[in-house]
């Protein structure tokens, strides 16, 4: 196992590394002003510099973040078993999540700004439905994949719609729900930046938007990457409990 990942991860390894040698180089060679293009060495002397002064900025998005992710974790799982166990509900709420999608968020910022001022309100809401989609509509999927001859078998031996769900419908439901999950956890992160920038005292949002206002790119470039890491690291902890979940219910069932 160790040896296939060696052998799968060394790829984009080696990728990243030759992508960054060729930033590194090309804005040596070309001369490139740092306040353009600053090169990779640059950024990273940066990131040392404003390291202890970031901190509390990437603690507060952190924050922001998790609060809203988890509101639109619960909704969207709430949403979607509600959406399977009644078909009329289904029926008539699913267009309209479809059509709610197709609203930009950028565009509801402004009503969220007035409804709720400027404090963290309006962005844990932004989060919070950027996360909710993908979730209920990955879990409604796997809910409805279920395998047919698996539910009229149970209900031959007596399963209630209790049992159906929670003995069936639900663990066989996990790998879609962790799917669904892992996508909204990587737009939160970039969603909860975004929201920043509608108005806040800190986070990586207000970071960024003071540097790019003063021309201080290799700051921007700090942020971008952090936020990208945060993101990562928040898609790597969902495929953790991804793994410990679905091998603990295949324990559960075997």
């Amino acid at each position: 196992m160790n040896n296939k990942l060696v052998k799968v991860s060394w790829r984009p390894a080696l990728a990243i590394i030759l992508f960054v040698a060729f930033w590194e180089i090309s804005t040596r060679l070309f001369s490139i002003e740092v306040w353009v293009l600053p090169a990779p060495s640059v950024i990273f002397m940066e990131m040392r510099e404003v390291l202890p002064v970031f901190i509390p900025h990437m603690m507060s998005t952190i924050k922001l973040v998790i609060i809203g992710f988890s509101i639109g974790t619960t909704i969207g799982l709430g949403t979607a078993t509600l959406l399977h166990h009644f078909d009329r509900i289904r029926e008539t709420i699913y267009p309209f999540l479809i059509i709610s999608q197709n609203i930009p968020t950028i565009v509801l910022a402004p009503l969220l700004l007035i409804w709720f001022g400027l404090g963290d309100t309006p962005k844990i809401i932004i989060i919070s439905m950027t996360a909710f989609f993908p979730i209920t509509v990955a879990t409604l999927g796997g809910f409805q994949q279920t395998n047919r001859e698996l539910i009229h078998y149970m209900k031959m031996m007596g399963a209630t719609r209790k049992q159906l769900f929670t003995k069936l419908e639900f663990p066989h439901a996990l790998p879609s729900i962790f799917s669904g999950i892992k996508i909204s956890a990587t737009y939160s992160v970039m969603t909860g930046v975004v929201a920043e920038w509608l108005g806040a005292q800190k986070g990586i949002g207000v970071f960024m938007t003071l540097a790019a206002s003063s021309y201080r790119t290799p700051r921007v470039f700090v942020a971008i990457i952090i936020a990208m890491i945060l993101s990562l690291l928040f898609f790597a902890f969902i495929s953790f409990l991804e793994r410990f979940f679905i091998k603990w219910n295949r324990e559960e069932v075997e």
